[in-house]
Formats: structure tokens, sequence, C-alpha cells
């Protein structure tokens, strides 16, 4: 979760108690729930109406796709498979046409 191990998560929670106090804290827990959720209802309304606006062709968009990191992540990572396609290609034995011999090495035997 955001990179927030166990340990980390206990010290924000020791310091939030010292801060707030047992007294307020539940309160304060309550809010911040309330405004992640509001939040999260902010950005699928925004989701649903680009999708609304761009039509139904792009109807799985994800808001997550328009990041520039994962496009150029995607293209490279496309272009790669392109590349280990065309070797592997390149290394699988051609079949022999009619009429043709196989190839024959001296030194072998």
């Amino acid at each position: 979760m955001f990179g927030i191990g166990f340990a980390e998560l206990a010290v924000i929670a020791f310091v939030a108690v010292l801060v707030l106090g047992p007294d307020r804290l539940p309160e304060v827990a309550r809010q911040a729930a309330r405004l992640l959720h509001q939040l999260r209802n902010l950005a699928n309304n925004a989701r649903d109406e680009l999708r609304g606006e761009l039509g139904p062709e792009f109807a799985d968009l994800e808001l997550r796709d328009l990041d520039p990191r994962r496009i150029i992540t995607k293209q490279i990572q496309e272009a790669l498979a392109e590349v280990e396609a065309e070797e592997a290609a390149a290394k699988a034995p051609k079949p022999l046409l009619a009429g043709e011999r196989p190839p024959y090495d001296d030194e072998a035997t």
C-alpha cells in the first residue's frame, strides 16, 4: 500500500495518537475516510464524463492509460516483443523447397 510497510504505519499511528489525542483521533479518521470517498467519487465521475464525451470507441478507457510513463513503457514493451519475435523467426529452421538437398557438413562426421 503506497510503499508503506507495517513499521511505518505503526509510527504514523503512534504520532497521530500523540498529536491528536485518543479523543479526537476517531473523528479525524472519519473525516479522512469521507474525504477519500469524495475524491474517489469525483475521479469516477470525471472518468465517466470523459468516456461519455469520447464516445463508444473509448468505452474501455482508463485514466491510468493516459499516464505518459505508462504509454512509453507500453510502446517499449511492444517494440521489444516485436524484436524478439523477429529474432525467433530468423533462428527458426526454414523448410526445404521441393527438390532441394539438405545441408551436409563433411567435418561433422
